[in-house]
Parts: C-alpha cells; sequence; structure tokens
C-alpha cells in the first residue's frame, strides 16, 4: 500500500514549498505593515530612486511604472528601472526601500558587479531549461523502451533543470548586495531617517527570504529529479 508514495516528495520539496510559502506571507505583510509608514521626507519611490542614481553618478537610466504589486525590477538590457504601482508614487518608508534596491542594481550595473552579469547571461538559459527540462524528462519516459534514447532525454532534460538551478543560485548574491547597497545608499544621501531605515531592513530582509525559498524549492526538485531518475538508470 505504501509502495506508491513518493518520500522524495514528502521529504524534499514539500518542506521548501512550506517555506516559499511562509516567506511570501512574510514579505507581503512586512511590506504592507511599512506601507503604512509615511517617510518624513515625502518623497516617492520614483523621486527616491532618481536622487539615488544621480548621487551614485547614474543619468542613462530611465524610471517607468509598470502595473501589479511587487512587480519592481531593473531591466540591465534596457536600463530601465520598473517600479510598482504601490511603489512609483507612494511615499512610504516600504515604497523608497523596494526602490532603493532596485537602484541597487543600476548601481551594480554601472560598477561591473560581475554577478549580476552572470546573472544576466544565464536569463536565456535559465528560460531554456525551465521549459523544456520537464518536457524532455516526460519523453525520456515515453522512450524507456529504448534504454539509450530514453536515458539520453531524461539526462538531458536533467542537466537544463540544472541550469535553471543554477540561476537561483546565482540570484542570491545579486539580491544581498542590492539590499546592502539600498540600506547604506538610504543613509548616505538623508533620504530616511535612521528609524526609517530600519523598517526598511525588515522589508528587505523579508524580501531575501523570498529568493532564499525559491533556491530551497529549485535545489529539491533537482535533487529528487537525480534521486528518481539516478535510481532508474541503475535498475
Amino acid at each position: 500500500m505504501f509502495y506508491y508514495i513518493d518520500w522524495t516528495y514528502i521529504v524534499l520539496v514539500i518542506p521548501a514549498m512550506i517555506l516559499a510559502l511562509y516567506a511570501q506571507n512574510k514579505v507581503n505583510s512586512t511590506f504592507k505593515k511599512y506601507s503604512r509608514v509615511a517617510s518624513r521626507s515625502g518623497m516617492t519611490g520614483a523621486q527616491a530612486a532618481r536622487r539615488l542614481m544621480e548621487l551614485n553618478g547614474i543619468y542613462d537610466v530611465s524610471i517607468e511604472r509598470v502595473s501589479g504589486n511587487l512587480t519592481d525590477h531593473y531591466d540591465p538590457s534596457k536600463k530601465v528601472l520598473r517600479l510598482s504601482d504601490s511603489v512609483y508614487s507612494d511615499t512610504s518608508v516600504a515604497a523608497i526601500g523596494v526602490a532603493a534596491h532596485e537602484t541597487g542594481h543600476a548601481i551594480q550595473h554601472a560598477r561591473g558587479y560581475v554577478p549580476l552579469t552572470l546573472r544576466t547571461v544565464m536569463v536565456p538559459l535559465a528560460n531554456l531549461g525551465s521549459t523544456l527540462s520537464m518536457p524532455l524528462i516526460f519523453l525520456g519516459i515515453l522512450f524507456s523502451f529504448s534504454s539509450v534514447m530514453g536515458n539520453t532525454m531524461i539526462n538531458l532534460g536533467i542537466l537544463l533543470f540544472g541550469l535553471s538551478v543554477v540561476f537561483t543560485i546565482i540570484t542570491l548574491p545579486v539580491e544581498f548586495n542590492a539590499s546592502r547597497r539600498a540600506v547604506a545608499c538610504l543613509g548616505d544621501s538623508g533620504i530616511l531617517y535612521d528609524d526609517e531605515i530600519g523598517g526598511v531592513k525588515k522589508v528587505l530582509s523579508a524580501a531575501a527570504m523570498t529568493y532564499v525559498a525559491s533556491t530551497a524549492v529549485a535545489l529539491a526538485n533537482f535533487l529528487r529529479l537525480i534521486i528518481i531518475f539516478g535510481g532508474r538508470r541503475r535498475d
């Protein structure tokens, strides 16, 4: 009766998914909390981002508004910093903190921060891996009557999935470094007071947990594939 229980999913994937759900809830609740705390400077997220870029000698990055909640990101290929509706025109501590974090990525780009360069290079490879990995593994199972063809497809699928895992790992230092730059720049600029920067640190720490959780989920699924199909190849 217990033969069909997938212990790899229970032991590896479910704990990682629980961590991801907790992290997402934490970042949402923390952002919501500090979205209700108005900054004493009265600057919007977009204004804070522009000020921080100017203080760092960056004048060739445009700032755009993008729809959604916490959809903020920096696009190094177009040198565009996109801020969500809840950040762009909001004057809260949370909005300025998120805007400063994304500005941190623009500063990384301007300074030639190597992990950001690597992550940018990895984007198309990670997209390819996440798109093709599972179909290839599924086809490998279908072609299991031909051990050579089936195993080749499965191995290629796992390899491609590994590319997306590498991407999530490279993302960690990029995000942590952007948050450190954001906090340092906000402190030097005088945009926020010390007690307000404490709120920013809490928002960015909660956001960092989501990247850690995403990496945990990716690694758990990768290890699960290796365990399942590694044993299959030995059969």
